[in-house]
Formats: C-alpha cells, structure tokens, sequence
C-alpha cells in the first residue's frame, strides 16, 4: 500500500490546469487541458461521488482526459474498501494502447483517496471567484457535482 496520496488542481490559467499526484513513493505531475474532453472535471467529481459511498458496488471508472496532443486516462478500480487509481499516458490523441504508458499508480482506502480529491476540489471552489474559474477554464465551475460530491464526503 501506497502512503497518504496528496493531489493537487491548480488554478486555471488560459484553458490549462496543473495538476499534481503524490504519495511519497510515486508523484505525478502534468496541465490538462480544458478541451476537448470539456466534461472531464465534473466526470471526476461523478466518479468519486460514487466511490465515496461506503456501500457502493465494486467497480471500475475510466476518465479520459487531455494536454493536447497527450492523453490521459485515469482509472479508478474499487475492490471492496480499496481504491486503485491508475493514470495512463498516451503520446497522441489517438489512444493507441501500444504506446500507452502507466505513469502513476496509488493504492488506498477508498475515503482516503476521496478526502485528497476533496482537499484540492475544495481550493478550487475557494478560489474560483478570485481567479476568474470560468474565464481561465472557459467552462462553467461544476457546482451540482462539487455539491454532490460533499455531500457524498460528509455521509462518508
């Protein structure tokens, strides 16, 4: 088992965000970008919403994400009370699985993975006046998942 994973979303700034994955045995960082898969951010919300619900059924979740012209796949695979999350890097917008690459992996409870998103979803909705979210991410802050996904913390 990994250690505690911290994870990071920055600010946006011109359709980009930093992200960041740590748990002081693997650290992956990288920006995404807003486009094109423009529902990505509220699909992580979606996600972990599920995953934090203790009763939950055992599962996988793919998100695709980009940095133009990479891609990124993050997979979350729950097994009773344990969460993997994987991340995969694609050279190109094409996908092609020969040339995937797993560049992060964490293993964890499942409310611990969901507290850490948490954390940085938290910053984001904080900050999202101050630093222009919907100008810097050219869409909409995600409020209905954000809500969801607190309340899905909070009954933990």
């Amino acid at each position: 088992m990994s250690g505690k994973l911290e994870v990071s979303f920055n600010s946006p700034q011109c359709g980009w965000m930093s992200v960041g994955f740590d748990d002081g045995v693997s650290e992956f960082h990288t920006t995404t970008a807003h486009a094109p898969h423009a529902s990505a951010l509220p699909e992580l919300m979606l996600i972990l919403t599920r995953l934090a619900d203790r009763n939950g059924a055992d599962g996988e979740y793919l998100l695709k994400w980009n940095r133009d012209p990479e891609e990124f796949d993050l997979r979350f695979t729950r097994v009773g009370d344990e969460l993997t999350v994987e991340i995969f890097q694609y050279p190109t917008e094409t996908r092609d699985l020969s040339e995937c690459e797993l560049v992060f992996t964490h293993r964890g409870r499942s409310a611990d993975v969901c507290a850490a998103f948490a954390v940085t979803f938290d910053q984001l909705y904080e900050a999202r006046e101050t630093d222009e979210f919907e100008f810097n991410w050219r869409q909409p802050f995600p409020f209905a998942e954000y809500e969801d996904f607190r309340r899905a913390i909070e009954r933990g």
